[in-house]
């Protein structure tokens, strides 16, 4: 089996990074970390250690700074469980799960998996089954429709609902083929553009300005990573789009936030400004969406010759399933990982993984992507494009294989959490939060701005000389 050292060189070098780069690195700890015959530990390891990688070679390249780093299995599994472990001055948030949600038994002995934490999803898998609005209700509809035929229905009526496949049944998917054809992090040039120019600062990416257009756990966790590491990050949203505010706590550390609808032409203006100033666009609507509202990659690259593209999407760019709906937990579901963990523990119903994977995987991916692509325009210059997707990133940790033992470990007791969470306060009260798990020696990640409420912010960039905001303290 590949060492997690192996596994860092194969994605470093993959995207074009000198093996010697990797000097300096140590991983430590080993899977089980948390209950799961999956190793999720090296899982979170491997992705968050990449993003680190990566910005620490910017930080060297640019700043001259050589430092070593580090990352933990288990402070990098703590990490993927950011939304489940943050508290809002000592307590917990509201709960993440809507009452609807969860597996449901349906025909034939199988299950299919409802997210419903939006409004409008809920209300229409209630009229879909035509029943009462009522976990009760829902339950007793779904018996009697066979699995496969309720998430067609439920996908062509732009619901999100997964059937609950076997890792077979996943295989003999056209939609596991498109995805298997394509890189874990797809990095494309795609227009030439000039270097970037040299800007001094103190942190690794500290010159770099991050456009994000993103909502829920994947795409936000890369946001979240930039900034981590010194991106001045703005993140824009449409204020009637619905959100989950845990979320947006969790996910908003060091960010700024503004409103903007680019399907208003009165705020079409400001996004243009703000893109071609922009070095990363962030993004993770639906393949299709942005290309309808006049904002596909060519475009982008029109607009803003050099920009970095960074796209997350569920199932891929490709295939039957590229514009499907989908989230974590019903990627899980629908590519086989509820009934093969299910398996390994001995039990019948589906199980969930010990956290939302293949979100914060995939976040941690994508920010790697993109900075791996500013690593490629110091040599090249150039207009980039990075693609990452949730279910290829689930055919990762499947790779990645399962151990006999997994369900050994135990849960990380309080006493452990606390020595892996820091507290920082935030427009919405002081925050426990997992602390990053990449430890650097000299640029140590830390998140300067706080998580504030969306539009706490004005859409533009910061200058130069102006000291990060504190906004709604």
């Amino acid at each position: 089996m590949m060492s997690p050292g192996d596994h860092l060189h194969a994605l470093w070098t993959g995207l074009g990074g000198d093996g010697a780069a990797l000097a300096g690195i140590q991983l430590s700890g080993a899977d089980p970390v948390l209950p799961s015959s999956f190793r999720v530990g090296m899982a979170a390891q491997l992705s968050i250690v990449a993003a680190a990688t990566a910005a620490r070679e910017l930080g060297r390249r640019r700043l001259g700074i050589h430092q070593e780093l580090s990352v933990d299995a288990l402070a990098a599994a703590i990490e993927c469980r950011s939304e489940r472990l943050l508290r809002i001055n000592g307590k917990q948030p509201s709960e993440l799960w809507d009452a609807i949600a969860g597996i449901y038994p349906c025909r034939h002995g199988r299950h299919v998996r409802l997210h419903t934490n939006f409004a409008h999803h809920r209300a229409g898998i209630i009229r879909l089954l035509g029943c009462r609005d009522t976990k009760s209700a829902v339950a007793e509809a779904l018996v009697d429709w066979e699995g496969e035929a309720f998430e067609s229905a439920a996908t062509a009526a732009g619901m999100v609902v997964s059937y609950v496949r076997t890792f077979e049944e996943w295989d003999r998917h056209p939609q596991r083929a498109a995805i298997a054809a394509q890189p874990l992090v797809h990095l494309t040039k795609i227009g030439e553009a000039p270097g970037p120019r040299s800007v001094s600062g103190e942190r690794p990416i500290d010159d770099l300005r991050v456009l994000e257009m993103t909502r829920i756990i994947a795409a936000p966790v890369a946001g979240r990573v930039l900034a981590a590491h010194g991106a001045d990050v703005l993140r824009v949203i449409a204020p009637e789009l619905p959100t989950i505010e845990a979320l947006d706590i969790d996910s908003g550390r060091g960010k700024r936030s503004a409103f903007l609808n680019i399907a208003q032409p009165a705020d079409t203006t400001t996004f243009t400004t703000l893109l071609q100033k922009a070095d990363i666009f962030l993004q993770s609507y639906r393949p299709g969406i942005l290309e309808r509202l006049g904002y596909g990659a060519d475009h982008l690259a029109s607009l803003r010759p050099g920009l970095i593209i960074a796209r997350l999407s569920a199932y891929g760019r490709q295939g039957p399933w590229a514009g499907k709906r989908g989230f974590d937990s019903l990627v899980q579901a629908a590519t086989g990982f509820n009934l093969a963990e299910a398996n390994a523990a001995g039990e019948q119903a589906p199980r969930p993984l010990p956290m939302q994977i293949l979100d914060h995987a995939s976040g941690y991916l994508l920010a790697f992507g993109a900075l791996m692509a500013r690593l490629r325009q110091l040599d090249e210059g150039g207009t980039w494009q990075v693609d990452v997707s949730l279910a290829r990133t689930g055919n990762w940790l499947r790779d990645l294989g399962q151990i006999d033992d997994g369900f050994a470990a135990p849960e990380p007791s309080d006493a452990v959490l606390a020595t892996l969470c820091d507290q920082a306060p935030s427009g919405y009260g002081m925050l426990t939060f997992p602390r990053h798990a990449a430890r650097l020696t000299h640029t140590p990640a830390r998140w300067v701005r706080p998580s504030v409420p969306f539009g706490s912010n004005q859409p533009h960039w910061v200058s130069a000389d102006e000291t990060p905001d504190r906004a709604r303290l």
